[in-house]
């Protein structure tokens, strides 16, 4: 049998791009809200990647940071 090579698991906190989904958990904010915000903050707190929406989480810290309201 083939030996399967698995990726490290690299927790949320330290990585650079977050998926909507992993930004969603790491924010406790829905996904829908943290695609509008990205979307709307594109190349500022996310870019993309072929047609994947990434977020880049230290950015968005300090854009959330920023905010009053959500």
């Amino acid at each position: 049998m083939k030996e399967e090579k698995k990726k490290p698991a690299v927790p949320i906190s330290e990585k650079y791009l977050l998926t909507v989904n992993e930004a969603a958990v790491y924010f406790n904010i829905g996904q829908k809200k943290i695609r509008q915000m990205a979307e709307d903050n594109l190349g500022r707190v996310a870019v993309f990647n072929g047609n994947k929406l990434l977020v880049i989480r230290t950015k968005m810290e300090e854009h959330i940071a920023q905010c009053f309201t959500l």
